[in-house]
Parts: C-alpha cells; sequence; structure tokens
C-alpha cells in the first residue's frame, strides 16, 4: 500500500495543493486525475453496465454487458492506434479541423512526459474514458435487438468519423474552441453527439418486435439502482476531474454536479407522482441521470444557484422529452438514451451560456460577451455535432446494414440475445 504510518510525509506531500510550473510535475493535480480516471471507468464498466442490463429483459442481460464491456476494449486500443493523437495533437494548417498522427501508438512517451503539470500518460488514459462512455450510451438506444458485430463495426467506425473530429473541435484546439464555445466536461461532444447518434440508430433498427404495446419493463430494478448509483459517484470523477487540478475549482464543479443531479432526480419525480399518483424507483434514477448529463457541460462555469435551476429544468424537459418520443412518436429508443442524454445534453449546453454569467453566479463569460453572444455560440456548436452526428451515424449504419445486416431476425429476438449471440443465459432457470 502506498499510505502507511511510516510514509505520512508523501502522503501529505500528494495531498496538500502544490504550485504548478511550467514543465513541473504537480503531485496533488496528478493524484486526483489519477483518481478521476478511475472513476470515470467505473462509470461504464460496471455503472452503465448494470443500468443498461437491468433495464432490459432478462434474456438480454449478457448481451447489454457485453457491449458495454467489448466497447471498452476496442475504443482503449483504437485511442492508443490513432484517435488521441487526431484529436490532441497539433494539426498545423489543418489544427482547426484535425490533428496529426504524431502521437500514434505513443513512440515518444515515457514516465517524464507531461501535459501541462500531469504525466501524459494520465492525461491519455484520462481523455480514453470519456470516448469509451461515449458510444457505450448509445447501446441504450438499440438493446435487444442489434447484432453484436454490427455493434463493434458501428462502435469503431463511429469513434473514428463522428467522435474524433467533433471532440478535436472542442476540446483538440479546434475551429469550435476558436468561436469561443463551453462545453466543461462533454454535454455537447458526448451527450448531444450521443444522444442523436442514438435517435438515428433506433429509427434505422426500427422497433423492437411487440412495441409499443407490449410491455418491456426493467427486468432488475435492484441493478438498475446499483449501477445508477455507480453512475452518480462515477460522475464527480468525470465532471470536477475535467478541471485537472486539486483545488477549489474542482471542489466547486463537484458540488454544482451533485446539485444538478439532487434537484433532477426530485423534480422528475415530482413530476411522475403528479401526474401518476405514484413516485416510481425508474423514475427518481432517470431523473438524477437526465441531472446529471445535463450539469455536465456547464459544470466548470456555473455556481450553485445556476446548477440548481440547470437540475430543475432537466427534470421537466427531460421528462416530457421521453413521454413525447415513447408515446407521442413511438420511436423505440429502448433506454431513453435521445431524451435523457441528448436533449438534456442540449439544454444544459444552452443554458451553460447564460448561468456562466458572473452576474448569475457562474465565473465568468469573456470578456466584451453577453449572455445572449454566447448563447448564440452554444446554439451554433450544437447545431453542427447535431448535423455532423446525424449524417454520418446514418451512413455508417446503412453501409453495415448492406454489408453485416444490423439486425437480428425475429425469431431471435424473441429467443434473446444472450442464447443467440453468446449462448449463455444471464440466470440458471431461463
Amino acid at each position: 500500500m502506498l499510505f502507511t504510518k511510516n510514509n505520512g510525509l508523501l502522503a501529505s506531500l500528494l495531498l496538500s495543493p502544490m504550485p504548478a510550473f511550467a514543465g513541473q510535475l504537480n503531485q496533488a493535480n496528478t493524484v486526483w486525475v489519477l483518481t478521476s480516471t478511475a472513476l470515470v471507468l467505473f462509470m461504464t464498466i460496471p455503472g452503465l453496465s448494470l443500468f443498461y442490463a437491468g433495464l432490459v429483459r432478462s434474456k438480454n442481460v449478457l448481451s447489454v454487458l457485453m457491449q458495454c464491456f467489448a466497447i471498452t476494449c476496442l475504443v482503449s486500443i483504437l485511442w492508443l492506434a490513432g484517435v488521441y493523437s487526431f484529436i490532441f495533437t497539433d494539426g498545423g494548417d489543418l489544427q482547426k479541423i484535425i490533428g496529426s498522427a504524431s502521437k500514434v501508438f505513443l513512440p515518444d512517451i515515457n514516465t517524464g512526459t507531461l501535459t501541462g503539470d500531469i504525466p501524459e500518460t494520465v492525461y491519455f488514459m484520462f481523455q480514453m474514458t470519456f470516448a469509451i462512455i461515449t458510444p457505450a450510451l448509445i447501446v441504450g438506444a438499440f438493446a435487444e435487438r442489434m447484432k453484436f458485430s454490427a455493434m463493434l463495426w458501428f462502435s469503431g467506425l463511429w469513434l473514428v468519423i463522428v467522435y474524433l473530429p467533433i471532440c478535436h473541435w472542442m476540446w483538440g484546439g479546434g475551429w469550435l474552441a476558436d468561436l469561443g464555445a463551453m462545453d466543461f466536461a462533454g454535454g455537447i461532444v458526448i451527450h448531444v453527439n450521443a444522444g442523436i447518434a442514438a435517435l438515428v440508430s433506433a429509427l434505422v433498427l426500427g422497433n423492437r418486435k411487440g412495441f409499443p404495446t407490449t410491455a418491456m419493463p426493467p427486468h432488475n430494478m435492484t441493478m438498475v439502482v446499483t449501477g445508477a448509483g455507480m453512475l452518480w459517484v462515477g460522475w464527480f470523477g468525470f465532471n470536477a476531474g475535467s478541471t485537472l487540478t486539486a483545488d477549489g475549482h474542482a471542489g466547486m464543479t463537484m458540488l454544482v454536479t451533485h446539485i444538478g443531479a439532487a434537484s433532477g432526480s426530485l423534480t422528475w419525480m415530482a413530476i411522475e407522482w403528479k401526474r401518476f399518483g405514484k413516485p416510481s424507483v425508474l423514475g427518481i434514477v432517470t431523473g438524477m441521470v437526465a441531472g446529471l448529463g445535463t450539469i455536465t457541460p456547464a459544470s466548470g462555469f456555473v455556481g450553485p444557484f445556476g446548477a440548481l435551476v440547470i437540475g430543475v429544468t432537466a427534470g421537466i424537459v427531460c421528462f416530457y422529452a421521453t413521454q413525447y418520443v415513447k408515446r407521442t412518436l413511438k420511436i423505440d429508443d429502448s433506454l431513453d438514451v435521445f431524451p435523457v442524454h441528448g436533449v438534456g445534453g442540449v439544454t444544459g449546453s444552452l443554458l451553460t451560456g447564460v448561468f456562466a454569467s458572473a452576474g448569475l453566479g457562474g465565473m465568468g463569460l469573456a470578456e466584451g460577451v453577453s449572455i445572449f453572444h454566447q448563447v448564440s455560440i452554444q446554439a451554433l456548436a450544437i447545431i453542427v455535432t447535431i448535423a455532423w452526428s446525424a449524417v454520418f451515424s446514418y451512413l455508417i449504419l446503412k453501409g453495415l446494414d448492406k454489408w453485416l445486416g444490423l439486425r437480428v431476425t425475429a425469431d431471435e429476438e424473441v429467443q434473446g440475445l444472450d442464447t443467440v449471440l453468446h449462448e449463455e443465459t444471464g440466470y440458471l432457470d431461463l
């Protein structure tokens, strides 16, 4: 173990804030980002995996767990093979559009290489966990009906064609960043991006057999709540870890993240209680996820009051979006990825431009930038992301459908993907 009674001085040094100098390692920041990296990976495995697995029917529980696990492995290798490099390096004349191949397979990275004041290996890992969870979120839209092979190809191609450029434009020094678009931890890059891809996936694949007339309730709510709790805890690494610093900024980001989750959760519960007569466990945890997704783009820019308003707004907007997509449009986005993450990401990204204002308790907008101007920039970044994700997600899906076929047969769907695709069952009595 690192911390023992004989190395209290080391522990004190690691846990105490240290001044950062160019080219000098900051141990406190490094420890915090290492911890945050583990928390964000914890969000996908096991958090999102259990959350999604509990929401599907028992005959498909292993298929969802398998998809999340396989995506984690696939994205990790693709990240090393070039995705990280083309996002987070200087692309020279093409910098506003794409990075370079200079860090493909990390040829010049060693234990002393820094990004800012933390090891680049730590930064590489931290950003990789964001890339992992983004295509994993999309799994919820096509759960219970996509072939495993098609899912793997879609996830890999989508990461390279859709996630990579949008992430570079926003976080890698691209043109959206130059415009002043604000997305602290992934409201646009992750939630809007994945939410739109989820909607397109649900439309291209079509509804599950029996939807919407046949009830398809979650098979294990205990698993759902367990996964949701892991997501809530892991999200502190997601948002507060994005400060890359162990200081008051990280503390404020963690606080507003928590307020957003709690207020979104209670708001969803209250609406459901009033509308249907009883509050549900599924409702309160879904409201929590909506609150977290919506506060994410704003988390490093707003104060507690802004977080409260954003969380309440998330509970209202995402609840009614879910009802509209399922009941009015009758689109089978199986686990509500678009109305919760997509709509939440749009809502939070727009409200970032409002509540980042110093007059509303935020950290302040750029000098000379009004709330209206910032919201306009936010809207442009959202529109660009929606268009890019929608068009290329559609093209990837249609291409794969012609080559491999996207969907299992009707009989295989009835039998369940666990048996059909993996020759296993999640429970012994099935």
